[in-house]
């Protein structure tokens, strides 16, 4: 008994000890809440936001522990930002910084959308560009959504149009005697071409000129209406560039000459006395901090961007911001499909396909949530084609901007077998197999006439079940669905054309549509959940420990390798060769 009163009193001290730290922290916490409170965010009471569109955007912020502390901002961090800004007394307006940036057509569309909402808001919007650098149209639909463009003196604009390039390998593959083997439905499914030919077939420079043209005419129209210009005037100044600044003022695609502190000052004086600039970054964190919609209806956001793969991510050093893995997403949208608080989901798609097994797991989950009673929309960002098109199809409406890069609604399924190249170093290869197809995934071994008959008889079938489900999907007919099938990539200008989309708008629209279905008043604000939650930073590094003490050692070494520009090159060229496994990928897409 004297044993058991002395365990008991340590068990209660234990618990004592416990009581008064949880008591403690909570204490602390609603301090510190009340002191953020009465101090604010600390963000000054009239200033213009500063935003610098000269770096690449991705539409996703990467999520990495590796990320933390770099000022990097996606489509979607700037889009929401600016929703914050437009219901903030205390931001008068945007001053942008463009012209370098290689913005895609499809992303600056996004942030032109936004940017217009922002206006509609009262606020003012005025960017500045040293020289619009880039042949292609993006960075300056951007600038055109302005109230006021200025260009530095002596400066030239160089956007011009809407161009594409595209790699091919046969020859070298010839030179190293490496065997590719490709089967595609069909004849638009380029994304092999870069290994079996040495130019555009005729399929592939038709569909891709087409994305070219209509890439081309919805930029021109969008900034003739922006800027109040006939579309000849504009269009005879891409004809003509390189151009001048001073001819491009003349011509009222610019309304000022001068330096960035010369624009700067303009700013500063529409928004009034005693404004500050505030660095972007710095109030898109505040925002997140502070703007939590508590009590308003919850909408799950499932950002899906970069190539679809099986499984589940087990890295914790991983840049999952470009990665969509079938285990992690298909759980995502369960959870938000079981969760009670969520109304709705919105299902952010950017993604070129992936893995065939991945994307039927992830659209399977969207089928079920939609059963479950849930509205689903997609809101489709630059590309969303193949895999990304297929994990679209079970929900409610999908949209998506003029310029996106969707369809590609077909097969790819192949692999270079490279046995024959280690010859020529001098190397050998064997492989020994027990099993008629031992070796059928092999990446030495090309595959006989048996197996390229059995390649295609799957390919047949996978292609089939595709276009059944678009066809279900979007309540099409299947032979409708065969004629703009085929493989082949469309804007999302001419997908709407074709009954591939429902409608043609960025995420704002979608979060519209999505009310609509949910029940929700037009006009009320909602809060957003994200889907899949991240554990952040606490998180990340627990799973390190977990694996090894060792690795938080490596953490600076190993991040300055693997952004070493070689090492991203050859990790590029890595990724994009075929596995020998069907796919549902787009490949190589134009960017400009």
């Amino acid at each position: 008994m004297i044993v058991l009163s002395w365990l008991w009193g340590i068990v209660k001290g234990v618990l004592n000890t416990i009581a008064r730290v949880v008591v403690f922290a909570v204490v602390l916490v609603i301090i510190l809440a009340g002191i953020g409170l009465v101090s604010g965010d600390g963000l000054p009471s009239n200033m213009v936001l500063e935003l610098d569109a000269r770096k690449t955007i991705e539409d996703k912020t990467a999520s990495g522990l590796l990320d933390l502390g770099q000022q990097s901002l996606s489509v979607m961090d700037i889009i929401m930002t600016l929703d914050a800004a437009q219901r903030d007394t205390r931001v008068k307006g945007v001053f942008i910084r463009v012209g370098s940036g290689d913005l895609s057509v499809p992303k600056a569309q996004e942030l032109r959308d936004a940017l217009k909402r922002f206006r509609g808001a009262g606020k003012f919007v005025i960017s500045h560009s040293q020289s619009f650098y880039s042949g292609g149209l993006g960075d300056y639909v951007v600038a055109a959504a302005s109230d006021e463009i200025w260009m530095q003196p002596v400066s030239t604009f160089f956007s011009s149009g809407s161009s594409a390039g595209a790699l091919f390998l046969k020859g070298t593959f010839d030179k190293i005697e490496a065997t590719p083997q490709f089967v595609q439905r069909y004849e638009y499914k380029n994304v092999a071409n870069m290994f079996t030919e040495m130019d555009f077939t005729a399929p592939h420079r038709e569909a891709t000129m087409r994305i070219l043209q209509s890439w081309y005419d919805t930029s021109v129209d969008e900034v003739a209406t922006d800027r109040n210009l006939p579309r000849e005037t504009l269009v005879s100044v891409l004809d003509a560039s390189p151009v001048q600044v001073e001819e491009v003022r003349e011509k009222g695609l610019i309304t000022h000459i001068g330096y960035d502190d010369e624009a700067r000052e303009a700013a500063e004086e529409k928004a009034g006395e005693d404004a500050s600039f505030t660095p972007f970054t710095r109030y898109a964190q505040a925002a997140r901090n502070r703007d939590s919609g508590f009590g308003d209806p919850t909408i799950a956001l499932v950002h899906a961007a970069g190539s679809i793969l099986e499984g589940d991510e087990d890295d914790p050093l991983s840049d999952t911001a470009d990665t969509i893995y079938g285990d992690i997403y298909a759980r995502a949208i369960r959870e938000a499909a079981n969760d009670d608080s969520v109304r709705a989901i919105l299902l952010r798609v950017d993604s070129p396909g992936g893995s065939a097994i991945a994307s039927d797991q992830i659209l399977q989950a969207v089928k079920k949530a939609r059963a479950a009673g849930k509205p689903v929309v997609v809101s489709m960002g630059s590309v969303a084609a193949s895999g990304g098109y297929y994990i679209s199809l079970g929900a409610n409406r999908i949209l998506a901007l003029p310029g996106t890069l969707t369809g590609s609604i077909g097969v790819v399924w192949g692999k270079v077998a490279v046995g024959q190249t280690m010859g020529l170093i001098g190397a050998t290869a064997r492989e020994l197999g027990v099993g008629r197809n031992a070796l059928f995934l092999s990446g030495l071994t090309p595959w006989d006439d048996t197996q390229m008959a059995k390649v295609n008889e799957l390919a047949d079938v996978v292609y089939a079940d595709f276009t059944a489900k678009v066809a279900e999907g979007r309540n099409l007919p299947l032979a409708r669905v065969q004629e703009v099938a085929r493989g082949r990539v469309w804007t999302g200008a001419d997908a709407f054309e074709r009954g591939l989309v429902d409608e043609l708008g960025g995420f704002w629209a979608a979060v519209d549509d999505l009310k609509m279905l949910a029940g929700i008043d037009a006009g009320q604000r909602v809060r957003f959940k994200s889907y899949p939650e991240t554990g952040g930073f606490f998180a990340t590094v627990s799973r390190l420990l977990e694996g090894s003490s060792a690795a938080l050692k490596a953490l600076q070494g190993l991040h300055a390798i693997m952004e070493a520009d070689a090492v991203k090159a050859l990790i590029g060229a890595l990724e994009t060769m075929p596995s020998g496994r069907i796919e549902f990928t787009a490949g190589s897409l134009p960017t400009q």
